[in-house]
Formats: structure tokens, sequence, C-alpha cells
């Protein structure tokens, strides 16, 4: 056999989706028949160019031995420590030339080699196809010298018949890839570009008589309470159910009493279709999806989506996820109350979906299709509008629709994302509804509805939502009738994201908006020695888009950001409030179709945030939208006249398949009375010492009336007005932002270097004064600032009043105090937590006694930025120092500036120092989703006006 010794690479160009592939077919885990894993070590070279190296490598016996070995399923550039070269991340930027089909000569190209051993026990009968379940870009195939075909659409399947090429003992798989292909314009998801094969590699035995492909139709009335099971085939066989007494022929129906599927109750029955070559388990779920009266219903009833967009990705393996890898995000999402996913951009590993029926997740199957960077030439050329990249687009429509049709889970199909409108995607969207007119088809990119089934947005603000949910937003009259989601909201970059309960508040109230998605799930940090996580940028790119690629609930390692604790609280499905004057508790259940059967409620009460007495609380089995009211018992009477309050929680009442019996899912907290404050009676007076002044437990700097100490505890940096924060992702907003972006008018402004003017220090007859003001440099606004220094002999109290000067046209991002303390280590606090809060994202705080290092105050955001306020704080403790606020307040405490913070990139460079720097806040700027979406609502500005606020310190040593 002769190989080419210069090799054609017409294929990487060309607009078709390749060759000698096989039809596509219903994916499923196992069978009877065998099945070979050639996951595992493979030989790689990799080389610049795709014409390179000619096409020898493929012969049988090529000795690749001295290449390097690299793992399969993965990526190469993440392997090798960088021999194999690097990731890259842009947004939406194609970070090659936009010269459709073509790409640059430099196109980074692996060979890779795979040596296996045929079992002697294989099958000779029938034949054996070989299966790719993803490829990134584009692959050429060989098996034992002989060329297969080659193939387009990375995150999806193709097969190849090997049946007759197969040889007992020794095979060699070769596979080319290339990282850039004609495919690469259809694939400009907001990701890392990493090349490999990332998904599994199988040998799969086809029997004679085996199906090739089968359609499990399972429908369900929701008026009779049966499920309709009919199973195509192409192989004649029979359908077996035993827990439901089904045996029958595939293409013939049977309709019987069932448990219907929903994604809060996943019901899957077990069955076999059995053919004469073949016997393939079946998990079957029985739901009927429609689009009726403007609304998505299954079955029956309408449903709300409490979503998340979930990218693949894994910190060291990129896309190449295990299945228990897998498992976690379901779990996690589980526990979390999300109850719906949109597998952005593409579909996922098809486990991921046998995963989303048996736990119960809402999905949206979106097709590996985006092609965004064409938007920065308004969309000339792009490749769905242009009839020659319709097979493609057609084909990957079929592969994403025939691999995942059985999945009782998928409710839509998505054609795509971000690919701008034209006539590919209506011969998409053609296709799907005539194959499979049992789901509904979603595009975002489609604002008219000429395509799809749902008026589908992103990032829309809570106003135009109020809007559409209160049908005033207008369009096409198809659009008017459809309802709506958010397929994409609150952008989960770094701090945030905010305002997520104002969203749930609409989609609650207007029948029309069916809820959205977060974006998105999972931060993409790539695991790095010495920059903890890397991000855009941080691996040479000339092209890219920094820690865009961080937006999500989860950190890298699949640690729960405040973000994710935040949504589940917003979204939970069971609403507890209360009127804690007279002890009634309504309790409202939030689900679209289980009542509260599976959960126990219990209730606890708090006298300044310690639990006195606790029990359980009878809620009925309410039915889905149902309520009652509830009576708590008699406060325990305990003798304290402390601040007290209710806390009742709804948990799960046995174990379930993804949470363990006690896991909280609802709560609600509601107070009793008004907080008591305590008195203060100003008795000691101020006294001066030559340089020193002395008032109470406290002393000063005469000169300029700075505090120095507090009994023995040494105050390294006086407490003085603060109104800068580390910016956040959202507060720098999105480049493409048309709206204010804060974090850059405060840096315009000047707050974040702000100038302190003494004006004067009086020590009068019962208080030390300080009069300063604070201004911007190169500015003529100002903020008059009296510090107020008063002792009843103990204790010390500062009161703060601010006046504003001039004309302040921009929010603060924060107001208050700022100090150091020189030894501070563990803290104890009475207020919101355990986790951080902001104005907008408190709805999780909940208001207890915690406890914490300051190191574990702070959040650990792949690109540092203020994180780590503590709300609604009574009292706290840290450094030998006790701290009571009139009114309550925010609390942040670290081992760095805030001005460090704001310079760090990663979290390497925040070095502990010797001094804790102490932020007791009157008053925060809201978050918002500004890094992609919209910025904070007008309630969370805070604005700079007159304020006036005080603090109590004492000791506690």
């Amino acid at each position: 056999m002769s190989y080419r010794t210069t090799p054609s690479v017409d294929y990487v160009e060309d607009v078709s989706p390749g060759s000698g592939a096989l039809p596509p077919r219903a994916w499923y885990a196992s069978s009877d028949a065998r099945s070979l894993s050639l996951n595992g070590s493979w030989r790689l070279r990799v080389s610049a160019t795709a014409d390179a190296e000619d096409d020898s490598f493929a012969a049988e016996d090529f000795d690749a031995g001295n290449w390097a070995e690299v793992t399969v399923p993965g990526h190469w550039v993440l392997q090798g420590d960088g021999a194999f070269g690097s990731p890259i991340y842009t947004n939406h930027l194609y970070p090659f030339p936009v010269d459709p089909p073509y790409v640059p000569t430099e196109n980074p190209t692996g060979d890779h080699q795979r040596v296996f051993d045929l079992p002697t026990d294989w099958p000779s009968d029938g034949g054996a196809v070989l299966r790719f379940d993803g490829v990134e870009s584009c692959a050429r195939v060989w098996l034992n010298g002989t060329e297969l075909g080659e193939f387009k659409g990375s995150r999806l399947a193709h097969e190849f018949t090997v049946g007759e090429l197969l040889k007992p003992g020794r095979n060699v798989l070769a596979v080319r890839v290339h990282q850039w292909s004609a495919g690469s314009y259809l694939e400009d998801q907001d990701q890392w570009w990493l090349p490999g094969i990332f998904r599994d590699v199988t040998l799969l035995h086809r029997p004679a008589g085996s199906p090739g492909d089968f359609f499990v139709h399972a429908s369900y009335d929701h008026t009779t309470g049966e499920g309709t099971l009919r199973v195509d085939s192409d192989v004649d066989g029979r359908v077996t159910v035993p827990a439901l007494d089904i045996d029958v022929a595939t293409g013939e129906p049977v309709t019987v009493a069932v448990e219907p599927w929903t994604a809060e109750t996943p019901r899957l029955y077990d069955g076999v279709l059995v053919t004469d070559g073949e016997r393939v388990p079946l998990r079957i779920g029985f739901r009927t999806v429609v689009l009726e009266d403007g609304l998505v219903k299954v079955n029956g009833r309408a449903i709300l989506f409490r979503g998340v967009n979930r990218h693949e990705w894994h910190p060291r393996h990129g896309r190449a996820l295990d299945l228990e890898t897998m498992r976690e995000d379901v779990l996690l999402m589980k526990r979390h109350n999300l109850n719906a996913v949109r597998t952005s951009h593409y579909p996922p590993h098809p486990a991921f979906l046998d995963l989303c029926d048996e736990y119960g997740l809402w999905v949206i199957d979106e097709c590996d299709l985006e092609t965004h960077g064409f938007v920065e030439q308004d969309w000339r050329d792009n490749p769905v509008d242009d009839e020659r990249w319709t097979p493609a687009l057609l084909d990957r429509a079929a592969r994403m629709v025939e691999r995942d049709k059985n999945h009782p889970s998928i409710v839509f199909w998505s054609l795509g994302n971000e690919a701008g409108t034209g006539r590919g995607l209506t011969a998409m969207a053609e296709w799907i509804h005539g194959r499979d007119p049992e789901r509904l088809v979603h595009y975002e990119g489609d604002w008219n509805c000429r395509d799809t089934d749902v008026y589908s947005r992103m990032y829309a603000s809570h106003e135009e939502v109020a809007r559409i949910g209160e049908q005033l937003d207008g369009g096409t009259h198809k659009r008017r009738e459809l309802p709506f989601i958010q397929c994409e909201y609150g952008h989960a970059m770094g701090n945030g994201p905010g305002g997520l309960a104002d969203y749930q508040e609409l989609f609650e109230k207007h029948e029309r908006l069916q809820g959205g998605f977060i974006w998105e799930w999972i931060d993409h940090g790539i695991e790095h020695a010495e920059l903890g996580y890397a991000y855009g940028g941080d691996f040479g790119e000339e092209l890219h888009d920094g820690n865009f690629v961080c937006d999500g609930l989860i950190f890298p390692d699949r640690t729960p950001s405040p973000g994710l604790i935040e949504y589940k609280k917003v979204i939970e499905p069971v609403l507890i409030e209360g009127d804690g004057t007279n002890g009634t508790v309504w309790v409202t259940n939030k689900h679209d179709f289980a009542d509260l059967s599976a959960l126990a409620f219990e209730w606890s009460c708090q006298v300044d945030g310690e639990t006195v007495e606790s029990g359980s609380l009878a809620v009925p089995a309410l039915a889905p939208g149902e309520s009652a009211e509830v009576k708590l018992p008699e406060p325990p009477a305990d003798g304290r006249g402390g601040e007290r309050q209710w806390t009742v929680r709804a948990l799960l009442a046995d174990d379930t398949s993804w949470a363990a019996k006690g896991h909280v899912v609802a709560w609600g907290q509601f107070a009793v009375g008004a907080r008591p404050l305590p008195s203060f009676p100003a008795t000691d007076r101020p006294v001066r010492d030559g340089d020193r002044i002395t008032l109470g437990p406290a002393g000063f700097d005469a000169r300029t009336g700075a505090l120095l100490s507090i009994g023995g505890v040494v105050v390294g940096a006086a407490p003085r007005l603060d109104v800068w924060r580390a910016t956040t992702d959202n507060d720098d907003g999105a480049e493409w932002q048309t709206d204010t972006r804060y974090g850059m008018l405060w840096r315009t402004l000047g707050l974040h270097r702000m100038r302190h003017r003494l004006v004067s220090v009086e020590a009068g007859d019962d208080a030390l004064t300080v009069r300063t003001r604070v201004a911007p440099a190169a500015r003529e606004v100002g903020l008059d600032t009296v510090y107020r220094w008063t002792s009843d002999g103990e204790r010390l109290r500062l009161s703060v009043s601010v006046t504003p000067e001039g004309d302040w046209t921009v929010p603060l991002p924060r107001l208050g105090v700022r100090f150091g303390l020189a030894q501070a280590d563990r803290v104890e606090w009475f207020g919101g937590g355990p986790g951080e809060a902001y104005p907008d994202t408190r709805a999780a705080s909940m208001v207890g006694r915690w406890q914490s290092t300051v190191d574990g105050l702070q959040t650990p955001y792949v690109r540092p930025q203020e994180n780590g306020a503590r709300a609604d704080v009574r009292w706290v403790e840290l450094g030998g120092l006790r701290i009571e606020g009139d009114p309550e307040f925010w609390f942040t405490a670290r081992r760095w500036t805030t001005e460090q913070l704001d310079a760090a990139r990663h979290r390497c460079d925040l070095t502990a120092g010797d001094t804790v720097w102490v932020n007791l806040d009157h008053g925060l700027h809201g978050i918002g989703s500004q890094s992609c979406g919209p910025g904070p609502l007008p309630q969370y500005f805070l604005k700079a006006e007159p304020a006036e606020f005080s603090f109590v310190f004492s000791t506690t040593r």
C-alpha cells in the first residue's frame, strides 16, 4: 500500500461535514453486544501545519514508539507541559482571519496512533463500527492502513464501518486531527479552543440482526393518567417493560397506566428492546411536551425553568469529563434547587443526558453551532445564510437529534447560539420539526420567532422582562403569542450575579415568563502551578478575552460560589413567609408537579443569633401552587431580652438519589420584634497629655485625632472614611456595554485615590471631634466628614457624619470606615452569613451567630476583586475588639489592602501582610450583572447623600 508523500488536505477547508461516516443513530450506554474501549494511552506527534507530514504514519507497520504519549480522551494542549502548544481563549472573535472557509497555514495538527489487540473471543459474526464521540475540530481516520474517511463537528458523534478491516490480535488505529478547519467557523463558542480527541473512542460489535437505530416514543395523557409507548426500530423486534406488563412488537403502540416523568418526579421504567441480534436496555420516561395557550407545558402543566447554562469543563482535562465529574455536576444542580440545564453551546457527552434522565433536569439540547465572530462584519458571509454550508448545518442538527432523541429530559432542541439568522437555520428547524414533532425548537437569535416555538432572549433588563410579561413588548404576531424565556441571564462572572431575586419575582408574577438559565455553570479556569487558575492571556495568546471565561456559579474545583448559594435561595421551590409577632407561617408549594410529602419542616427560635429551642412543624402535603397557614408554638421564655427571631426550614424527610435526609431545600426567617439597641451614656471627657489624648479606654494622637489604641488593642491604622472597593467584574462592565459602567466612572472621578484633609481636632467637654474633608485629586467634589468620639468609661463610640459637597453624579462604591489591626485571626459575628452578601445578592444571607478565620472570610474568585462582605451585622469580634453598629452594618476583613486587592490579577498576587484591614460599611453599591448583562437596579445604588452612622468599640480581653 502506498501513501502520499505530499498529503492532500483539501478536506480541511471543505464546507461539507465530511465523508465515510455512517448516518447518525441513537446512543445508548450498553447492550449485550461486545464493545472495546480504545481510551487510554495513545502516541502523538504534533506538527505546525496540516501538510507537514505525509500519510505514512497510518501504515500498519509504522513505528511510533518514539512519539510522545498522551491520554485519550484529552486535549493535547493540556498535556505535555506546553510541549504541544497552548490553549487559546476568545469569547467570540475568531483567532484566525475571517476568510471562510479558509484557515491559516499555521494549523496545529496532531497525528495519533493507537495500537490495540482485538480480544481473542471477539465475535467473528456480524460487523463492527468505530465510534468517536468528540474530536476537535477535524479528523481523518485510518484502521490497519485503510482510510475510513474524515469528519467535522467537534461535539458530535461519528461512526465508521470497520468489521472487515479488523484483524485477530494486533490492530493499528491512526487519526490525524487538525485544530483549524472549515468546521471551526461553525464552532465559535465562548470557550477555550482545545484540539484533540476529547471524548471516548469505542469499538462496537454489531451482530447481524442488531438495530441500526431506534426511536422511543413515550407520551403521557394527563387527563387519563395513561402513557402510550411505541418504539420504532429499523430492525423488527419486541419491547418489554416488566413493571408495566408490556410485551409488544416494535412499531406497535401500547397504552397503560403509568407514573409520568418530570424533572421533579423523574420516574423511569426499565425496558428492553430485543432483536435477533441484540438486547438493548431502555430507560423510558413518559411525558408530553406541547406549546399550548401560549405556554410550554409538560404533562398538561406550564413549567418554570430554574436553569443554568453548562459548558463541559474540568480544570485539568478541559472538556474531557469522566462520568463521576458529570454526576457531581448534576448532584450539585439538584442540591441547589436547579431544575433545568441548557447544554451551551453544543450537545454534551451523552452520559450527561442519562444523568439528567435519572435525577431529573429539564434539558435544552443545543446544536454544535455558533458563528458569533461574523458579527464583527455585520454578519456578512455568515455560513448560516450561505446555502453551500447548509448540508453541514443539517448534518449537525441530525447528529444531535438522532443521538439524543430517546432522552425524556430533553424538552427543546436548540439550533445553536449566536449565529445570526439565515436560510440554513430555517432548514435546520424544518428538519427537526419534521423528525421530532414531540419536542419544541429553540433559538435565541430568531427574535421574530420565524423558526422557533419560544421567544428567547439574553440579558434582557428587568424593565424589559416586565414589559414582555405584560405583553407590551410588541414584535410579530407569532412572537406575541409565544412564551418567553431568558436563555442567558444573571452573568455569574466574579462577584455576583446581582438582581436574581428581582428577576425571579417577575418570572413568578407573569405567566408568559417561563424562567431562565444563568450564565453559566462553572469557571473555566485552567490549573496552573504558579497562577492558581489561568484564564485568557495567561498562555501568551495574541488575541484573547481575559477572565471572561471565568463566569460560573461554581469555581473551577467545583466549589459552589456565593452566586450559587444565592441562586439556590432565590429559586427554592417552597416559599416560607412569616409574621413573628403573632407566630404565623405561610407555606406555599412552588413546585410544578411534586407535592410536599417528601419534605419535613422544622422551626427554631433564636435569641441574639443563638438557637434556644427547636422542634418539628406540621405542614400539609400541599399540592403545587397550594398554600397553608401554620401556627408556630409560643416563643420560649428564657428571661433574656435580646433580639428574637424564628427560622423555619424545609428539609428532605428521607434520603433521595441526589441528597441525604435532612438536606435543606428551603428556609424562611422573620423577626419576633425590633432589635433592642444598647444605651450609651457619654460620661467621660477627653484628656490631653502632651501629644496624646485619652478618652475612656482609648488613646488618640493629639495632633491628628487618629485612634491609636483601645484598651490593650493597638490600632495599626486609625478608622477613616472609605468609599473605594476593588472593582468587581460587574462594576467594570463589558466593553460593549452602552449602559453606565460604574467602575470606569469611579476611576474617572478618582474615587480610588481619595485624599483626606484634616480640618480640626476638637477636644470638648464630652467628645473628641475630628473634622475632615475627603475628596478625589483633580476634582472639586468632596465629602465633609466629622468623626465624633465619646466614651462611657469602658466603651468607645464613634459617630460618623458625612455631607456631600458639589455635584455628585455617580453613586459611591461604598460608604464606611476602614482601619487596621495588628493582630487578628478568629472572627465571630452576629448578623448575616455564613457567606458574603451585597445589597442585591443578600437573599441567602441568614441572620445568626457565625465564626470564621480572617482567611475564611475571603471568597477566592479566579480574578481577585471586592468580596467577603457580611450583611446586617449587629456586632463583630476580632483581634480583641468587639464592634457594635447603629444601625446594622456591612463587615469585611482581609490581610491586604483594598488597593492591593484591586491591583491583583490572580490569587498568587495577594500576599498576606502584618495588618488585618477591616471595613465597617454603612452602605455598599449593588453588584448587578453588567459583566455581560444589566447593572444594578436603582434601588441598589449607593447615592452620595448625607449619612450618619455609629459604632461602639470595646475590648474582649
